[in-house]
């Protein structure tokens, strides 16, 4: 079971920041919220502010943690850690995405999502 760790970034217009996996990456084509695996010892909160400045070169507040979800995928299975965000400085740009969006959370169900997303961004649109 892989550990990783993902933003949902809001901004002030309560639009979330979603991210599209890159050609010959695991999922490509993918949409996901930004973040990438815990390292060994490593707190989560530290490596979501870890991965998020190496993706899209800015930095975030991490806050609340949303419940965790567990996937299979087909090779490879996830814990997937999800935690509230805010922009505390920068821009974000995709450096490791091939595109990134700032969506409202209505406009989550017309993108195809990465299977471990869904549910978080389902419950975020039920609240």
């Amino acid at each position: 079971m892989i550990n990783v760790v993902c933003g949902v970034i809001r901004d002030k217009q309560g639009r979330l920041l979603v991210c599209r996996r890159p050609e010959g990456k695991a999922l490509a084509g993918k949409w996901e919220f930004p973040g990438g695996k815990v390292e060994l010892d490593e707190p989560p909160e530290q490596a979501l502010r870890r991965e998020l400045s190496e993706e899209l070169a800015c930095e975030i507040d991490v806050g609340k943690a949303l419940p965790e979800v567990e996937h299979h995928y087909t090779g490879f299975s996830i814990r997937l850690l999800p935690f509230l965000c805010s922009l505390k400085s920068g821009e974000p740009i995709a450096l490791e995405h091939s595109e990134i969006r700032w969506i409202t959370p209505d406009q989550c169900s017309s993108l195809d999502w990465a299977e471990a997303d869904v549910s978080i961004w389902e419950a975020l649109v039920s609240c």
